[in-house]
């Protein structure tokens, strides 16, 4: 390989590596912005903001835990086009304002609507196609969308 060709190749596998860190980096920042905890969030200052959905388990090892939050890892982009921000809750004890509210058993899935109504509740895991529906039928979402806003 002659001197030239080796450097073009240097620097072309520099560029891919730098733009994969700065690929994991940006996907960690909006992890970051999409994902919280309950001590992290006060749902008052999301409305009509922000679509929380609420994940409650008690342990963070419960299975439906697991299995939801990699469903809801998967779909972030839609997740993030409908306003959404996660938020979980994974300790019953002491219990939360919203645990007293929701009153979880075990696991559970609470959608709540811009306008702080609770829309649904799911006692196992649900795909993000599925909850991407519900918001899509939601009368805040359909004039988002007649109105050409995906997100804020």
């Amino acid at each position: 390989m002659k001197p030239i060709q080796r450097l073009i190749l240097c620097a072309m596998t520099l560029f891919a590596c730098s733009a994969g860190m700065s690929l994991a980096e940006e996907s960690a920042q909006n992890d970051a912005k999409l994902f919280h905890t309950m001590q992290d969030v006060d749902l008052a200052d999301l409305k009509w903001i922000k679509r929380p959905v609420i994940v409650f388990a008690d342990s963070p090892n419960d299975p439906a835990f697991i299995e939801q939050m990699d469903l809801l890892r998967a779909g972030r982009a839609d997740l993030s086009e409908r306003d959404v921000i996660i938020i979980t809750d994974t300790a019953p004890d002491p219990l939360s304002d919203l645990r007293r509210k929701l009153r979880p058993r075990g696991f559970m899935l609470v959608l709540i609507g811009k306008d702080g109504g609770v829309k649904l509740r799911k006692p196992f895991p649900w795909d993000v196609r599925e909850i991407s529906r519900s918001i899509d039928k939601m009368p805040i979402r359909q004039r988002e969308i007649r109105e050409g806003k995906d997100s804020q």
